[in-house]
């Protein structure tokens, strides 16, 4: 009963104290659950190099080396002369006929070109042999050709190639001899012949393109594309999942003695925190899309603070300010002992803040508290920032005792308030960096079987700060470029 009246008596002017006793205000509701991460569209570069040494032996064994032979006779090899007497022309000679026979011969198939021009170059010699002209001896004639077939590529619904070819050709010597003060030249009989040859070539062209296998490694491509890559092992495990939706015919181009087909492959990128996810299955590549991205992977991976790294550091703030002396309005001075600290996630978006304390006011022995008490605080950023505050710290439920009790009259004091949400400040700067870190050391080059995953980052800018059941959570968006280069082992 003494106690009790003391308690009363002491209730005045210590309006928030307490007679030591067990008091607290409850803990709020705990979050739980995993970190939920954003897909993101991207398109990757799929370049497809085909080997033009390859395609200039298969061209090669397709064209016959001798085109086609000539043995013929023709009437009038060479014109009659005529003399002019002024009143008339008086034939001196007549027509002479003769025999035509030789060959047409080429040398080895050339495949070059530039950008998106791609040229076939064919050597062509002729030799003909002139015989029985008018019981004259025979000549020979000889004569060099180039033959040029310049064409563009396309790419039909089912993935085959096409290519549309430009022919033309070139006398650099015409075939011909001097009989009798004449030039007599076969360019008429050669060009003859050389015709169904460039056509046989604009046939054959598109044939070995074919034999490229281009649909074949673009199934490859495509299959393999349903791949999950590890971007960090811990602290957290992060995975990225990709998930092709579509691929386009971006074109092609010569360069150097690769001919290059440039792909563009729509995907979902989609990003995991901590189990590897389940791989997709492979679709069936789809035809080629008239519409494609931009080039450009983007993703998201989670920088993630663990509530337990900042219980030590409320703590540790705390005893610090005990230290220095606490003084409560209406109390005055007060001993203060902060044992455990526990946060977590709870409603609202808002970290929860438990912090189990010992408190006597220095005025009045017998005037203490224990017990824990429950703040809770909405964790923030500035845009681009990595450093993360604390700002509207205030009790997360009602205490028991509706603000009476010295404990509450602490936790209600801004210096303590100030501490906590110090405590609660945290740099991801350390982490974002070294999460970095280990990202481009895991997607910069990777095979894939037959291909190859190349992929640069070139922008990085993290989100705001959320309190998730997982963790402290700050989203970086990640862009870059990446490709998928055909390259058997």
């Amino acid at each position: 009963m003494k106690r009790l009246s003391t308690c009363l008596l002491l209730a005045a002017p210590l309006v928030f104290a307490g007679c030591s006793q067990q008091v607290g205000n409850a803990a709020p509701p705990k979050v739980t659950g995993g970190i939920t991460m954003p897909e993101q569209p991207s398109t990757v570069v799929v370049p497809v190099d085909a080997d033009l040494d390859e395609l200039e032996r298969g061209l090669d064994q397709r064209s016959p080396h001798s085109l086609w032979t000539i043995d013929r006779h023709l009437d009038r090899c060479v014109k009659a002369k005529h003399l002019d007497l002024g009143i008339a022309k008086v034939k001196v000679t007549p027509d002479l006929g003769c025999r035509v026979a030789g060959t047409v011969t080429r040398g080895p198939v050339q495949i070059g070109g530039s950008g998106d021009r791609l040229v076939v170059t064919l050597l062509i010699h002729a030799r003909i042999s002139v015989r029985d002209i008018g019981g004259v001896a025979g000549e020979t004639a000889t004569g060099s050709a180039i033959v040029r077939a310049t064409g563009r590529i396309a790419i039909q619904g089912d993935w085959q190639p096409t290519a549309r070819m430009q022919l033309s050709y070139d006398w650099t010597q015409p075939p011909g001899v001097d009989l009798l003060g004449q030039r007599i030249t076969f360019t008429d009989q050669a060009d003859e012949k050389l015709k169904p040859v460039l056509a046989k070539l604009e046939r054959d062209l598109p044939q070995e393109l074919l034999r490229l296998h281009l649909r074949q490694q673009l199934d490859r491509v495509w299959r393999q594309s349903f791949t999950t890559l590890q971007l960090s092992h811990r602290n957290p495990p992060v995975w990225m999942r990709i998930a092709p939706r579509r691929i386009g015919y971006g074109g092609y181009r010569v360069e150097g003695r690769a001919l290059r087909l440039t792909l563009r492959a729509d995907a979902l990128t989609q990003t995991f925190v901590g189990h590897r996810p389940p791989d997709l299955a492979p679709t069936a590549l789809p035809p080629p899309s008239p519409r494609i991205g931009e080039p450009g992977v983007h993703f998201f991976i989670p920088v993630v603070a663990d509530y337990a790294q900042l219980e030590p550091v409320v703590q540790r703030t705390l005893r610090k300010l005990a230290a220095r002396g606490i003084t409560l309005t209406g109390i005055g001075l007060v001993d203060a002992e902060f044992g455990r600290v526990t946060v977590y996630a709870t409603t609202d978006h808002r970290l929860a803040v438990g912090v189990h304390a010992k408190v006597k006011a220095r005025s009045s022995p017998i005037a203490s508290a224990e017990g824990e008490a429950w703040l809770s605080a909405e964790p923030f950023n500035q845009p681009g920032s990595q450093r993360v505050e604390a700002r509207n710290v205030d009790f997360a439920t009602k205490t028991n005792s509706q603000l009476v009790d010295l404990l509450a009259a602490l936790f209600a004091d801004p210096a303590v308030r100030a501490s906590v949400a110090t405590g609660l400040s945290h740099d991801f700067a350390p982490d974002y960096r070294k999460l970095l870190g280990k990202v481009e050391r895991a997607i910069g080059e990777r095979r894939e079987g037959d291909f190859v995953l190349r992929t640069r980052i070139t922008r990085v800018r993290n989100g705001q700060i959320a309190a998730t059941g997982a963790g402290l959570f700050m989203p970086v968006a990640v862009t870059g470029q990446a490709n998928i280069t055909y390259r058997p082992r």
